[in-house]
């Protein structure tokens, strides 16, 4: 199967004139410019395929798309970022708050040793942690903080390739794999203020997920995972937001594409965040261990 070529929107951030005539800004006070226009814009929310952290010290394709991030798709950098993990299980929703910066939660095993030596030290974003309880509780979800724990490899493993020099402050929230598609697609629209507060939205995990059904990188996708990849991205792009909340009933293969629901969740956060007629467009699009779709997505907000 030949790997799509990932599409690609630039979102460009131009700075308003105030005159003719202008003293060239320096690179403190552009960057302050740039933050201000990103504050005010109606931010886009993403979903990304992690994959797995070998991705790191593999030649994949969709590694060289994070790489890429910051050239090819988001120029501008937030004020803060704000993951939504597969790789947090809560029974209610949780966001890390962090005075300092971030621990590296190395949470996986069989890996080569320098592996577990990597770290990725973001500053934690207290505030924002602060803020999305806020606005968690005010929407009526029990939202609570954890003070302790750093970020795990659905966080970090992506964001060392999209913001490697790990200077911008990072918070992370966890999933429910108790409770369904419509449960978070709701955080995600408790959550939608932080577009226009400077924060950039990623849910983190991937859009099929099935561990017991992996193989060789070079083997062809099976059908089912075909099938139900194609399913996704047709019914987002076509905005068929309810269909994917019930992809339990309404996608097929649901079950052999996601045992579990974790690595789906946080996408509805994502869309969710974006606002009811959100546009969707698949940014990027590979397979890895035979079955793994790495599609990620951008989601437009009307």
């Amino acid at each position: 199967m030949k790997t799509r070529r990932p599409i690609v929107r630039q979102r460009r951030f131009a700075l308003i004139k105030r005159g003719s005539r202008r003293t060239p800004l320096s690179s403190k006070q552009q960057a302050s410019r740039q933050e201000e226009t990103l504050c005010l814009s109606q931010m886009d929310t993403f979903f990304i395929s992690h994959g797995s952290p070998r991705l790191l010290i593999k030649e994949m394709a969709i590694k060289y798309f994070l790489k890429s991030w910051k050239a090819d798709h988001f120029p501008a950098n937030p004020k803060a970022i704000l993951v939504i993990s597969a790789h947090w299980e809560t029974p209610e929703p949780v966001v890390n708050h962090i005075n300092g910066p971030n621990s590296t939660i190395h949470d996986f095993t069989n890996f080569p040793k320098h592996m577990y030596e990597i770290q990725y030290p973001a500053p934690g974003a207290p505030d924002l942690a602060a803020r999305v309880k806020q606005l968690l509780q005010n929407a009526g979800f029990e939202a609570e903080e954890d003070r302790t724990r750093g970020l795990d490899h659905g966080a970090w493993v992506p964001l060392l390739l999209m913001y490697p020099e790990a200077d911008i402050p990072v918070c992370q929230l966890s999933v429910q794999p108790n409770k369904d598609g419509t449960h978070h697609y709701n955080v995600g629209k408790a959550l939608a203020p932080l577009r226009k507060e400077g924060v950039l939205i990623i849910g983190s995990g991937s859009a099929t997920h099935n561990l017991g059904m992996e193989g060789p990188d070079e083997a062809p996708p099976p059908s089912w995972a075909i099938d139900f990849d194609n399913w996704l991205t047709e019914s987002l792009l076509h905005g068929r937001h309810e269909d994917v909340k019930q992809y339990e009933e309404k996608a097929p293969n649901a079950m052999l594409a996601h045992p579990e629901a974790e690595h789906f969740l946080p996408l509805h956060v994502a869309l969710g965040a974006a606002g009811e007629d959100a546009k969707a467009e698949l940014m990027h699009h590979s397979w890895g261990c035979c079955s793994i779709s790495y599609s990620s997505y951008r989601f437009i907000p009307a």
